[in-house]
């Protein structure tokens, strides 16, 4: 799989051959980079379920100063690592953990989080409550998923798309 944009573009990354890693598609990638702007200088970003890490490295390739990969898959993080290692992406984290017991230890605020969790895997409706707690003021979310999302009151959608059967949508917390 390769990046599509920044400082990093065209460069190919591999990820562990894994039921459970569905990398999001390049077009999916672009238009998602599209709502959030090209240039992520400075960013903190977070990518719960990382998979393959496509998202988290894009975000890293765009600037984001911080990028934290989360994933439970042993294999998977093996090969999240080397492609950090090949990248020379000093600023990439890779976490071995569940979401949920990350986002029950961890105190960090994020500007953008990257929500694809597997597809019909609960997941989302667990983790969703508990973001707000590690999101910035501005802060938005990218959740991806195999079916329209409902959002929990609080949450706006600010964009969605769909390609095949994969929805996507960018969200924010409704601020009061």
């Amino acid at each position: 799989m390769r990046i599509v944009g920044g400082e990093w573009r065209s460069r190919r990354i591999r990820f562990a051959p894994t039921v459970e890693i569905r990398p999001t598609p390049d077009r999916v990638r672009e238009t998602l980079f599209n709502w959030l702007g090209q240039d992520l200088t400075g960013l903190s970003c977070l990518d719960l379920f990382a998979g393959s890490g496509a998202l988290g490295f894009e975000a890293a390739s765009r600037g984001a100063k911080r990028v934290v990969l989360v994933e439970t898959d042993r294999a998977a993080c093996v090969a999240l690592r080397e492609n950090r290692d090949v990248l020379h992406a000093r600023q990439v984290e890779v976490v071995r953990s569940d979401a949920l017991e990350f986002l029950r230890a961890d105190a960090g605020k994020y500007d953008v989080i990257f929500l694809d969790p597997p597809f019909g895997s609960g997941y989302a409706e667990r983790v969703l409550p508990m973001l707000s707690a590690h999101m910035t003021a501005e802060a938005r979310l990218y959740y991806e998923s195999g079916r329209a999302a409902e959002w929990p009151a609080g949450w706006r959608v600010v964009k969605a798309g769909r390609a095949g059967q994969v929805f996507f949508q960018l969200a924010q917390l409704d601020t009061p």
